[in-house]
């Protein structure tokens, strides 16, 4: 554009946009430049900027945090739940879609195709799909409630795929061999949560504990999160009716709080997921991730039950001591 030119010829590191009035309505910089080019296949809008997607939850007060999301260019809101086939996820999906039509909306989480209907028929344009399952979470254990995370992904993603819904894999992932699995069941992408934890850029600070390099990873439903406010995901009753205050009654938690290893930076263990998504689907046969989804649902991929001994055999073993090293 004219201003990349601008600023390649001028050797400046800033350059302000004016209006037609001298008003400065953009600042592009030579490092916007530099990142365009370090980071091609970056998400981008129509105006080169990176997508941008918030969280909200459910309770009436979100609707106008969603509001002034909105006006700062959102461009999908996520609306966060711990079970999403609920009258005030419908309630505030319907909501989004008819005050924000242009904001995609993904709604969740679910693991049946009874509860993506409802969601889908409010309005939703994806779906999280997991319950229970996560590596830090403790639903299933509790409150009884959740799925085997491929049999959800499978089933509900098989099922929205007829009214054109894209799934997320939400909870289990704990490698790319999981990756290759999820997108092979129907989902279009994956949530990582302790995969991530402990990269460089994860939030908070390394500590180390019995000579391992370690950094803090809390579930959103530990007593400690909840603390922090992420019991909205969690706690339904009118707290001010029951108590008189804006404090819970009884908190009770749906998830841990713990450590993960140190995993470098995400410039190294970004592309060693994605080598490792390849290799798998290589070897299956699968030359896209659409066509994964089509292989899987003409019966062309398979999946088989893996016994106790297959699982065991399917691993290192026979080995007195052994490293291993991911890349």
């Amino acid at each position: 554009s004219e201003a990349n030119e601008l600023l390649k010829s001028s050797k400046k590191g800033k350059l302000p946009v004016v209006n037609d009035n001298d008003e400065l309505v953009a600042l592009i910089a030579r490092t916007d430049l530099q990142k365009n080019r370090d980071f091609p296949n970056a998400s981008k809008d129509s105006n080169k900027q990176l997508l941008v997607g918030a969280a909200i939850g459910t309770r009436l007060d979100d609707r106008e945090r969603a509001a002034a999301l909105v006006d700062a260019g959102v461009d999908v809101i996520v609306v966060d739940s711990s079970q999403g086939d609920s009258l005030y996820q419908i309630e505030i999906v319907a909501h989004l879609k008819k005050k924000h039509p242009e904001i995609d909306v993904i709604a969740g989480n679910v693991v049946t195709p009874s509860q993506a209907l409802h969601l889908i028929q409010a309005g939703a344009d994806g779906l999280r799909v997991g319950m229970g399952i996560g590596s830090i979470c403790t639903t299933q254990e509790v409150c009884a409630v959740g799925r085997a995370q491929a049999s959800a992904v499978y089933h509900v993603a098989k099922f929205a795929a007829k009214y054109g819904v894209p799934i997320l894999a939400d909870g289990g992932i704990k490698s790319t061999g999981h990756i290759t699995k999820a997108i092979c069941c129907g989902a279009s992408c994956v949530m990582m949560g302790s995969m991530l934890a402990g990269t460089d850029e994860a939030p908070g600070e390394y500590f180390y504990q019995d000579g391992v390099r370690l950094k803090r990873y809390r579930g959103m439903g530990s007593l400690e999160a909840m603390d922090k406010g992420s019991e909205k995901r969690y706690v339904w009753e009118d707290k001010k009716k029951m108590t008189g205050t804006d404090v819970a009654a009884v908190k009770v938690a749906q998830g841990v709080s713990g450590a993960v290893q140190d995993k470098g930076t995400l410039r190294r263990y970004i592309p060693y997921l994605m080598q490792g998504i390849r290799h798998g689907l290589q070897d299956a046969g699968i030359r896209s991730l659409e066509e994964a989804k089509a292989k899987v649902y003409d019966g062309t991929v398979r999946f088989e039950i893996r016994s106790p001994a297959a699982q065991k055999e399917g691993g290192v073993h026979g080995l007195h001591s052994y490293q291993k090293r991911l890349y």
